[in-house]
C-alpha cells in the first residue's frame, strides 16, 4: 500500500519552500489555499484533511526550523512567513547530485553554478510533477541539513 499522505507531505512542504524562496526576504502571509488549492470543509465548518495536513506541514517546517512565522491565521494560513537562514544556504547550496554531472562548456559560470542548486532540482521536480522525484528531492534537502528547530510565532521586541 502507497503512503499517499507522505508523497502529499513531501511535495507539500517543497511547494512551501518554494513560495517562501521566491519571495525571500520579504515576508509573506501563507496560505494553504497558495498550496494546495481549494478545498472543501465539512458540516461544521472544519476544513477536510488535506487542508489540515497542509496545514500541519507548516507547521512541522517551522518547529523544524525550516521557516519562521509570527502567527496563525485559523487553520487557514500562516502570518509574516519567511525562510530562517539555514534553510535560504541549503536551497540555494550546491545539490551533490547535479554537481557530479560535466559542465556545459557553452554556459556562463554563473548559470551552471544556478543550475545546480538544490533550489533549481526542487523547481525541477515540482514542474514535472513526478511524485517519485518529488520526494527523492525534498528528502534530500530535508536530509541535506538540519536547521536549528524553531518553536512558536517568531517574536521580535519592538525598537
Amino acid at each position: 500500500m502507497a503512503d499517499l499522505h507522505i508523497d502529499d507531505f513531501f511535495k507539500d512542504a517543497g511547494l512551501i519552500l518554494l513560495q517562501l524562496y521566491n519571495g525571500f526576504p520579504r515576508r509573506q502571509l501563507l496560505y494553504v489555499e497558495d498550496i494546495i488549492g481549494p478545498t472543501e470543509v465539512d458540516e461544521f465548518g472544519l476544513p477536510d484533511a488535506r487542508h489540515q495536513a497542509c496545514f500541519s506541514t507548516m507547521l512541522w517546517l517551522a518547529e523544524e526550523g525550516w521557516l519562521r512565522y509570527d502567527s496563525t491565521i485559523r487553520q487557514e494560513a500562516l502570518d509574516q512567513a519567511v525562510l530562517t537562514r539555514k534553510s535560504l544556504l541549503l536551497l540555494s547550496g550546491v545539490d551533490q547530485r547535479a554537481a557530479a554531472l560535466p559542465a556545459s562548456g557553452t554556459a556562463p559560470a554563473s548559470l551552471t553554478n544556478a543550475a545546480r542548486t538544490r533550489v533549481t532540482a526542487l523547481r525541477r521536480a515540482l514542474k514535472d510533477g513526478n511524485t517519485i522525484a518529488i520526494s527523492a528531492t525534498v528528502r534530500a534537502l530535508l536530509s541535506a541539513g538540519t536547521p536549528e528547530p524553531h518553536t512558536g510565532p517568531d517574536v521580535t521586541a519592538e525598537l
